[in-house]
């Protein structure tokens, strides 16, 4: 049974940082990453890192975010520096059993519940 547990989600303002973490139990993933959906959108890419911890970033969050992953905890980060209003929005926990190209919404084998991210102006 693949569970995927997020937490670190909350309110924060402007310019502040939160951090991310995602716990994988039952297998080890070759990839991990982060999508997030905000109100009325659809769900995006944000990072992923495989088990060599090669990364991939989205542009909107470049110099900005940084992931990373415990492989003996099967845990994986995300911390967030610098946050806009815009980064608003429930962050996903996703794997993969395969690497390749950036992860999509449509080739994901798992996904976490969500944790929400709030950026007040």
């Amino acid at each position: 049974q693949v569970q995927l547990l997020e937490s670190g989600g909350g309110l924060v303002q402007a310019g502040g940082s939160l951090r991310l973490s995602c716990l994988a139990s039952g297998r080890i993933f070759a990839v991990m990453g982060w999508f997030r959906q905000a109100p009325g959108k659809e769900r995006e890419f944000v990072a992923a890192i495989s088990w060599s911890r090669d990364t991939d970033l989205a542009d909107s969050v470049k110099g900005r975010f940084t992931i990373s992953r415990d492989n003996p905890k099967n845990t994986m980060y995300l911390q967030m520096n610098s946050l806009k209003t815009e980064d608003t929005a429930i962050y996903y926990c996703a794997v993969r059993q395969y690497t390749g190209n950036r992860p999509t919404v449509d080739d994901i084998d798992y996904w976490g519940k969500g944790t929400p991210v709030t950026v007040s102006s």
